[in-house]
């Protein structure tokens, strides 16, 4: 049997890291976007759309839709944006969540689907980099299949090499203030990313006006996220005080393995209560 592949120390992964980003910051072809499929009339917003190589030896490229602040987009805070999944489109918070347009909803009649102008977005006071990662979510892609194996680790580096080339390209935005976030899966590897800008940013001397991360609906760890489901429900008053009090009684803080018969029965009777409402609540 051939011995377990050990997994590099993370100084051996940021040193890699590292040397990827000494590399010369090509400079990556945009476009402006002035019109979309569905949307009648130019876009009355700022949309580049890019792509940027942040592996070398795979050719792996990564994807990219920067939407220019409406407000003062020399001092609005820039941020970047990232999805779960993983390996969803961040498209969908383009046109689903933060982004300045969204899908008209109606029964399908055989045409485009239209896109219509969002007033409730939060372009109107921040500049937002939306970036599809790692390869194989969206339009991003690697020459070779190596590319697409990544893990949380390789793909945070992926993005901070990533931003090292787009500030390159956009050394305007540097002295903005910079955030980076995300939401669901992507509560993983935002907190990575933030670390890894902040110490490898450091040692190559480059300067970001980093202001910190935020993360939405987040996840962050199976036995954490699950059993704090529980807790998160009662808060909201989606399960009653006595469900819950049972809860707690009978399963010890453990809501994912019950460990006795009683347990079992009040998570069943909670997780009845819960399917009725949508995922995201």
């Amino acid at each position: 049997m051939d011995a377990p592949r050990r997994r590099p120390s993370l100084p051996l992964q940021l040193l890699a890291c590292i040397t990827l980003l000494l590399l010369p910051p090509l400079t990556g072809a945009a476009t402006v976007v002035r019109r979309l499929p569905g949307y009648h009339g130019a876009l009355p917003f700022y949309l580049e759309t890019g792509y940027v190589t942040v592996e070398e030896t795979t050719g792996t490229e990564l994807f990219y839709y920067f939407v220019e602040s409406e407000r003062n987009p020399r001092t609005d805070p820039l941020l970047l944006w990232l999805t779960g999944g993983p390996r969803c489109s961040v498209f969908s918070a383009l046109a689903y969540e933060i982004g300045p347009v969204k899908f008209v909803e109606r029964r399908y009649n055989g045409t485009l689907p239209q896109l219509v102008y969002n007033p409730n977005y939060w372009t109107q006071m921040a500049s937002i980099v939306f970036v599809d990662s790692p390869a194989g979510s969206g339009f991003p892609y690697a020459r070779d299949s190596r590319g697409y194996d990544v893990g949380d680790v390789s793909s945070s580096m992926q993005i901070v090499a990533f931003l090292r080339k787009w500030f390159h390209d956009h050394p305007g935005y540097l002295s903005n203030p910079f955030y980076i976030g995300g939401d669901s899966y992507a509560g993983k590897v935002v907190p990575l990313i933030a670390q890894y800008v902040s110490e490898v940013f450091i040692m190559l001397r480059l300067s970001t006006s980093t202001q910190g991360y935020l993360v939405g609906n987040p996840l962050t760890g199976d036995k954490i996220d699950d059993n704090s489901q529980i807790p998160h429900s009662h808060s909201f008053g989606i399960i009653s005080d006595q469900l819950y009090e049972a809860a707690m009684r009978n399963c010890k803080g453990d809501y994912v393995n019950p460990a006795n018969k009683l347990c079992a029965e009040v998570l069943r009777t909670i997780n009845n209560v819960r399917r009725i409402l949508v995922l995201y609540y």
